[in-house]
């Protein structure tokens, strides 16, 4: 029969052969079509379809994004909730005796694991060093301590997520491997909850209780709800070492911070200062950079701010004349956009070479409110083509003016006190005002005087505390600094060098380029919740107000008192001392996190065995406010850098690409996703926040529309998956429930997988070493061949830590080779009678590698299934499958050698097997990617039926089909090899 040529594919396929006593089928046209030949396009248009209706279907019940609630006329259904109800002790190993339930349940599958996890002593690197498969090496990470005052959202389920697949890949490998959890005191925070708290239950303000009783407040609460991450971390399935829980106000730690603060202060590194210092008004305390939110203005825009009656209005650039001295017609106006610091001006600047000023150069301006005179002045760092080119110098309440007036010798003068209203150098008709309110009267007098020249709209930055809402103010304040300077550039040397590896390696330029620019470390805070600065002011009696305050530092105040007497020639018990009633800032004692836990300053075996921590993994947000801190700090105060590789994945984002944030209120509660969760309690959480009332009806309508009938149980295995298959090391992650749901379905179908194979291996199945395994078909051959494949996969992208890599290999295997292919090819073959041996053999070998690959990204999914395989002559190799040794490429090694046998078996001028494929209504058959050699025939096999070539909707590489026999059933479609 002649050959059929395929012309419309490259490269060409020779010729099918229709076995005898089959009907011939339709000869194939020669006519060249762009993608394929019609019937192959018209299976991929109509797959294509099916697929588009099921996403509509879905998405229509999820997260409509066209309809409205109310029009959606479909949504996901409710799985069948099955309970694990065996009576089990907390700790106590789950009873698996009893048969799989019909389908996957989330909560049936992740009952009893953990306890029994934590009992066991699994995740403690002391039960790991006992490991058959010990290497010998160590792997330490912390965990970046979460804020004690509230809940994990899914951006902290993504990193819980990524740590714990490395931690537990590192841990069945053999490695000693250590994952040190702890929580941050959070000071602002926490003393801002506690705060509200007091005055919404007993009508008490802070002040009106000594510093002892608050503090005792907050412990009370930190004890009653700082709980809830644990628990929340518990349900993700850290497996972290619990024993080894740190807390950054815990004795350990501020024995830590005590000893670091003392070090860098007699190394110059630490010292009292009077600065400009981001502070807020609302928390009457200095606040940290990553604390201030840049919110960009587009123009005139009101604001309800803490504490004013009124809203103000932003975005707004006030003109305003300040008469010359001596000329009665001449002026200068001035525009600005903070009028209420007008009483703060002490000079007027312009650029040098502005025309329009030259000839007032050295000329006074007088004050518009006050009438002093100000001197005309001029500097470079004036843009000359803004505004009116003039402006105005308030060195005690902005960063650049703070420079300028420096450079030309201009004394500050503050006229904005700690709680938002005018100090007295305003006079007395404007002192005690808030500054917002005195904005308004100052505006009023200019309009008076005849001095207010207008205002236009004005897009600007305006610099919003985070924590309070409240604008910031720029004050002068005594406080400690951090000398930055030296400390950054031995950073900056680190990555540059290659001693610090940033992955991924774009970041090296937003770490050399703050490094370079970095300036001193305020670290005071006006707290008292919080680590309490170890320094103490001599009070001297007979010098007060005469000079300049007298500072000692110590560990104790014995110590210090030491300090003072040496430095004054004063016996020590005739000074007093006064402890700094302020506290450090929280990223102080969080940038010694990865030494302080382990027991720094004290050489303990902890410290010595794993330190510096082999990782860091955390978002990029923290890259320079808290690694850069961590990095300056651990290698000043250890001599050593604290990791050497730091691994960066991005921000979490809603699905209108915002950033996940409580103050939006859109932030979800990973439980919610794990075990599902009604709107309406979605909508009452939003209710019990603290969301301004604008913030709240726009986040409960994004909630509306994004999950009108709740959000569906996915299971934490499913949420995890889900979390590690997106490409984290690149753009930001924008995540959808539908997505996460998705995954579920794959975990129903890897269950569906094992209820299949444990019924075909039966109660008397004797599982075979792994080294004996003897493939006896082709179909036996191409599936170890893909595990082994996949172990190489696997092992790749945890080696790079691409765990997209890792996700993709297992999804392809367990959905598409395993389930799609040879499971279904198996079927027919398991109902011959007598039931060959190898099939078994086959089928308990994949079940139990592929469950061992997949166990650090679903740990209950992979432990529950994994328990219930028959165990291996001799007893189990590992009480548990976290603890069992991962797969590698070489102990898979002779899959591969089998399969490339085979191969070689076939026919030696092809060159391997590519992939599997069906069509329709047609069976399977094996693929070679090159033909033989003109003249040759296929290789013989039993009476096949003829397909042609095709390309897969999904791929877009051409397909090439050629022979299996024809009593092999399978429903599935293209297996990439």
């Amino acid at each position: 029969m002649p050959h059929l040529p395929l012309t419309s594919f490259r490269p060409p396929l020779w010729g099918l052969r229709p076995s005898r006593g089959l009907p011939r089928s339709r000869p194939l046209s020669t006519q060249s079509e762009p993608n394929g030949s019609a019937i192959s396009r018209r299976n991929r248009e109509a797959k294509q379809k099916r697929l588009r209706e099921k996403q509509a279907s879905l998405e229509a019940g999820i997260a409509p994004k066209s309809k409205s609630p109310a029009e959606s006329s479909k949504a996901w259904t409710p799985k069948e909730r099955v309970l694990y109800e065996i009576p089990t002790e907390h700790g106590e190993k789950k009873d698996v005796s009893r048969p799989l339930p019909p389908a996957y349940s989330p909560q049936y599958v992740e009952a009893a694991w953990y306890p029994w996890w934590v009992r066991e002593g699994f995740f403690k690197p002391e039960y790991q060093a006992r490991l058959p498969q010990a290497t010998g090496e160590t792997f330490s990470m912390c965990i970046p301590p979460p804020n004690v005052t509230g809940s994990l959202h899914i951006g902290h389920a993504l990193t819980v997520a990524i740590q714990d697949a490395l931690v537990r890949w590192h841990r069945m490998r053999g490695d000693r491997v250590l994952w040190v959890p702890g929580s941050d005191h959070a000071g602002i925070a926490t003393q801002a909850v506690v705060e509200k708290q007091l005055w919404k239950e007993r009508g008490v303000r802070r002040h009106e209780l000594s510093r002892e009783d608050f503090l005792r407040e907050v412990w009370k609460w930190k004890e009653e709800k700082g709980g809830e991450i644990c628990e929340q971390l518990r349900a993700l399935g850290a497996s972290l070492d619990w024993d080894r829980e740190c807390f950054t106000m815990d004795t350990g730690s501020s024995v830590a911070v005590t000893e670091a603060f003392v070090r860098l202060y007699k190394a110059g590194l630490l010292y009292r200062s009077r600065q400009l210092v981001n502070w807020s008004c609302a928390l009457r305390s200095a606040i940290s950079d990553i604390e201030v939110e840049s919110r960009p203005l587009p123009g005139r825009t009101e604001l309800q701010l803490p504490g004013c009656p009124t809203p103000v209005s932003f975005g707004l650039l006030f003109s305003v004349a300040f008469p010359v001295d001596g000329e009665p017609d001449a002026e200068v106006v001035v525009g600005t956009t903070r009028p209420e610091t007008l009483p703060g001006d002490v000079a007027v600047a312009v650029h040098p070479d502005d025309s329009r000023y030259t000839h007032l150069h050295g000329r006074q301006l007088c004050h518009p409110l006050t009438g002093q005179l100000l001197p005309l002045i001029t500097d470079c760092t004036v843009q000359p083509h803004l505004g009116t080119g003039a402006v105005k110098v308030t060195p005690a309440h902005s960063p650049a003016d703070a420079e300028l007036g420096a450079r030309h010798g201009l004394s500050p003068r503050s006229v904005i006190a700690e709680d938002g209203t005018m100090t007295a150098l305003c006079e007395d008709w404007l002192q005690g005002l808030h500054r917002f309110v005195a904005r308004e009267k100052i505006l009023s007098a200019l309009r008076e005087r005849g001095l207010f020249r207008g205002l236009q709209n004005h897009p600007m930055v305006l610099p919003i505390c985070s924590r309070s809402g409240d604008v910031v103010e720029y004050l002068l304040k005594s406080q400690w600094f951090v000398r930055c300077r030296e400390m950054g550039e031995r950073a900056a040397k680190a990555v540059e060098s290659g001693a610090l590896d940033l992955s991924p390696s774009f970041h090296q330029k937003n770490w050399q380029h703050w490094f370079s620019h970095i300036g001193d470390w305020c670290v005071s805070r006006q707290l008292w919740w919080g680590h309490r600065i170890p320094a103490y002011l001599v009070v001297e009696e007979h010098a007060k107000g005469e000079t300049e305050d007298f500072w000692v530092v110590g560990r104790t105040e014995a110590e210090a008192r030491e300090v003072a007497a040496e430095l004054t020639g004063r016996p020590g018990a005739e000074l007093t001392l006064e402890r700094d009633p302020d506290v450090l800032d929280t990223w102080f004692s969080s940038a010694l996190f990865p030494f302080s836990a382990l027991g720094w300053p004290r050489e303990t075996p902890d410290l010595a065995r794993f330190y510096p921590l082999s990782l860091l993994e955390t978002g990029s947000d923290l890259l320079l406010f808290w690694v850069g801190r961590m990095v300056m700090l651990g290698t000043q105060l250890t001599g050593q850098l604290p990791f050497s590789k730091v691994l960066l994945h991005s921000m979490v984002r809603d699905r209108q690409g915002r950033k996940m944030s409580k103050s939006l209120g859109n932030v979800l509660d990973p439980r919610d996703i794990i075990s599902g969760v009604e709107l309406q309690v979605l909508q009452d959480k939003l209710r019990d926040g603290n969301l301004d009332p604008a913030e709240l009806a726009i986040a409960a309508s994004a909630q509306r529309k994004d999950f009108p009938h709740g959000i569906p149980e996915c299971g934490t295995d499913a949420l995890r998956f889900t979390l590690c298959s997106h490409g984290a090391l690149g753009g930001d992650l924008h995540l959808s429930v539908s997505e996460v749901l998705s995954f579920r379905h794959f975990c129903n179908k890897i269950w569906n997988a094992l209820r299949f194979i444990l019924n075909a291996l039966g109660e008397e199945f004797i599982p075979q070493p792994a080294e004996e395994l003897s493939p006896a078909s082709r179909m036996d051959t191409w599936i170890l061949s893909c595990l082994a494949r996949t172990a190489q996969d696997c092992e790749r992208g945890f080696l790079t830590r691409e765990l997209s890599l890792v996700t993709h290999a297992l999804h392809h295997f367990w959905l598409h080779n395993l389930c799609d292919v040879y499971l279904e090819a198996v079927k027919p073959v398991l109902s011959h009678s007598p039931r060959p041996l190898e099939p078994p053999q086959v089928l308990f070998f994949c079940a139990d590698v592929g469950l061992r690959l997949l166990a650090p990204l679903m740990p209950f999914l992979a432990e529950e299934l994994w328990q219930r395989l028959p165990p291996r002559p001799g007893g189990p190799s590992a009480p548990s499958i976290c603890v069992a040794p991962y797969p590698s490429a070489r102990s898979l090694c002779c899959c591969r050698a089998q399969s490339q046998a085979s191969r070689a078996s076939l026919r030696p001028s092809w060159s391997r097997w590519a992939s599997w494929a069906t069509v329709g209504r047609w069976a399977f058959y094996p693929l070679v990617q090159q033909p033989p050699q003109a003249g040759s025939r296929p290789p013989s096999v039993t009476p096949v039926r003829r397909i042609w070539s095709c390309r897969a909707w999904w791929t877009p590489r051409p397909t090439y089909l050629g022979w299996l026999p024809e009593d092999t059933s399978c429903r599935s479609s293209l297996m990439a090899f």
